[in-house]
């Protein structure tokens, strides 16, 4: 990921972008500082909140230590074709190799060639890769591909050559990284509703599809493993024992209709279930039923009513 060429390229939009965000943040900071001191002009606004978004006062703001109660920050979905588009851009490619993709054999020193990447997506959340692109001696991993003769990363920091859009695309590009060839997920969904955040993953089953073919089976689309992330809107919370099924429809083919089971795994608890999905643009229907269990007195009623969402994925 070294090349000064398409840094050039990238840090004059960066520039742009950071000079605004902080004229944007020093007029939020002023209109902080005097929120209770000075009666302000009412704004207009929407009162409507835009969807995936949710109301907050300055009060409560304040009794939760400045941040909404079971606020975390996570990045943004991106563009995952915009997104391997800002990996050949910088020749990424030149220090990490992705098995299936097309990109030009690698040039470079053998002694600071990175990991490759093939499959990588599957392993890391989003966050994880934005912070080893922006400052990669946050976390130095010992051992070949990783450190040089200083003991810090011999991966650059990119802080000053990529726009927020690029770094978001590139992460969601490097998050579709998760089976053995090129990439064919998508980058994670996420909905809301009055009472639930819902986030859709899925993640390719290369190693059954290897499996199968070594068995001298016919080679086919290999199920991967669906995940459905149910959390309390209002603290982000995961939420348990909810009845949730995910109905898959895609043209010229039948409905096919998956019960969902609750279990833990590497990327926390979720609702999930082994399946193929199709290939070419499809939807998925998330159907929430009521909570199974009995609710306190605090929540009683609020995850009693059903919930579907609908996640359209493209080709």
């Amino acid at each position: 990921m070294t090349t000064l060429r398409a840094v050039r390229a990238v840090v004059g939009g960066a520039a742009v972008g950071l000079a605004a965000l902080g004229v944007v943040a020093s007029g939020a900071r002023a209109q902080h500082e005097g929120h209770g001191t000075m009666q302000q002009p009412a704004a207009k606004t929407n009162p409507a909140a835009p969807a995936g978004s949710r109301k907050v006062t300055m009060e409560e703001l304040h009794q939760s230590g400045g941040v909404p109660r079971g606020w975390k920050f996570a990045l943004p979905g991106g563009d995952p074709v915009k997104g391997r588009q800002v990996f050949v851009e910088l020749e990424c490619y030149k220090c990490h190799t992705i098995q299936g993709e097309t990109f030009p054999a690698s040039g470079g020193d053998a002694k600071n060639v990175g990991p490759e990447l093939t499959g990588m997506g599957g392993q890391h959340p989003a966050e994880y890769f934005a912070e080893s692109i922006l400052a990669p001696n946050a976390v130095i991993l010992d051992g070949p591909g990783f450190t040089g003769p200083d003991g810090k990363s011999i991966m650059p920091s990119y802080a000053d050559s990529l726009s927020v859009a690029q770094l978001v695309d590139l992460v969601a590009f490097l998050r579709g990284l998760t089976g053995g060839g090129h990439m064919h997920a998508m980058a994670p969904a996420e909905k809301t509703t009055d009472v639930y955040t819902v986030r859709l993953d899925y993640r390719g089953g290369v190693e059954h599809a290897a499996h199968e073919a070594h068995a001298g089976h016919a080679a086919g689309a290999a199920p991967g493993h669906l995940m459905v992330f149910v959390l309390d809107r209002a603290t982000g919370e995961p939420v348990p024992y909810l009845p949730v099924s995910a109905t898959i429809r895609a043209a010229g083919k039948p409905a096919r209709r998956v019960n969902l089971a609750p279990m833990v795994g590497g990327q926390g608890f979720h609702y999930g279930a082994n399946v193929t999905l199709p290939d070419g643009a499809h939807t998925i229907t998330l159907r929430i039923g009521p909570v199974a269990v009995q609710a306190m007195p605090a929540v009683k009623g609020r995850f009693a009513k059903p919930a579907t969402v609908v996640f359209d994925r493209g080709a």
